[in-house]
């Protein structure tokens, strides 16, 4: 086998040298010399070692599902190693090192959009991610504030916004959506939505919409319930007009105006991979959003928004 593909390599060799003479005359075309390459390619010690321990590495994409506690979950998708592009990172060296291998994500077959009606709390319990949720029908005072503190750490999150409170305050709705955060729906004028008929649902959520829309140009496709109040209707309801109904996992409680030290203790002691984390525009939040950020970075999770925490992606 050895002395086989010596061979190989000083034929691979006179044909190249052949091409580069007078690539016009030469007997062999390009396919036939790309075919040549890659059965040289294919039978290196290396490639062969890649192939056998690939499956090691791989992993099966999960499926979304309807958690008996946790509601509708995203699925997460699977890895699987692309051959040809870690034995290029590999080859110089000649040695495996799995450090360099390169992978391609596989989607799950069962995607969050493929599931019924069903509240979201959280994303999958694997993904090293948390998400801001932002609720607004106040505090517009200390938004500036914190837009400005999660620009400084690069970080994006989802203000779900009542629409009585964005006719007010568009030029603040066009502030954030300009800042790149997601824009959810927290329905018109934070009604007890557990309390309300079919029809009623259907105004305060689509009468927001309208709003939005007017606002920034397109309607949101996430709806957060004031105080978390919903029941089966509400939820129905979301999901004909193709949204989903965001509850949350961690409280900041920050409308208690809490001290910094208090809100980061309550964070740090619920925060997990996949979690909601629900605030407000408050001064506890001004104060302590800062250190909140810099104590959840630290325990190896990114913050990011909704749409990308439920997102299948890794």
């Amino acid at each position: 086998m050895h002395r086989f593909r010596h061979m190989i390599h000083f034929f691979v060799f006179i044909i190249l040298v052949g091409l580069t003479f007078d690539i016009q005359k030469s007997p062999v075309t390009i396919t036939e010399t790309s075919e040549i390459m890659e059965a040289v390619k294919t039978e290196d010690s290396l490639y062969k070692e890649i192939e056998m321990k690939a499956e090691k590495y791989n992993e099966s994409p999960e499926d979304a599902y309807i958690d008996n506690v946790w509601k509708k979950t995203p699925g997460r998708n699977g890895l699987k190693v692309n051959i040809d592009k870690s034995y290029k990172k590999m080859k110089e060296t000649g040695t495996f090192d799995e450090s360099l291998l390169v992978y391609d994500q596989v989607s799950p077959e069962v995607s969050l959009d493929d599931l019924p009606a069903s509240p979201v709390y959280r994303g999958h319990p694997k993904k090293k991610m948390v998400a801001f949720l932002i609720n607004v029908s106040w505090g517009e005072e200390y938004i500036p504030n914190i837009l400005s503190t999660l620009k400084d750490h690069n970080v994006k999150a989802t203000f779900f916004i009542e629409g009585k409170w964005a006719k007010k305050h568009a030029d603040l709705v066009k502030m954030i959506h300009e800042q790149g955060h997601v824009i959810g729906n927290h329905a018109y004028n934070h009604p007890d939505m557990a309390k309300m008929n079919y029809q009623s649902i259907v105004d305060q959520i689509v009468q927001t919409n309208d709003i939005i829309k007017a606002i920034i140009g397109s309607s949101p496709k996430w709806f957060a319930p004031p105080s978390g109040s919903f029941n089966d209707q509400v939820v129905k309801v979301s999901h004909q007009l193709h949204m989903n109904t965001i509850l949350w996992t961690v409280d900041t409680i920050d409308w208690k105006n809490p001290s910094v030290s208090v809100m980061l203790n309550r964070v740090n002691e619920k925060i997990h991979p996949g979690a909601t984390v629900l605030m407000h525009p408050t001064a506890a939040t001004e104060r302590g959003l800062n250190s909140l950020i810099t104590s959840i970075k630290d325990k190896d999770l990114k913050i990011s928004t909704i749409e990308k925490l439920l997102d299948a992606k890794r």
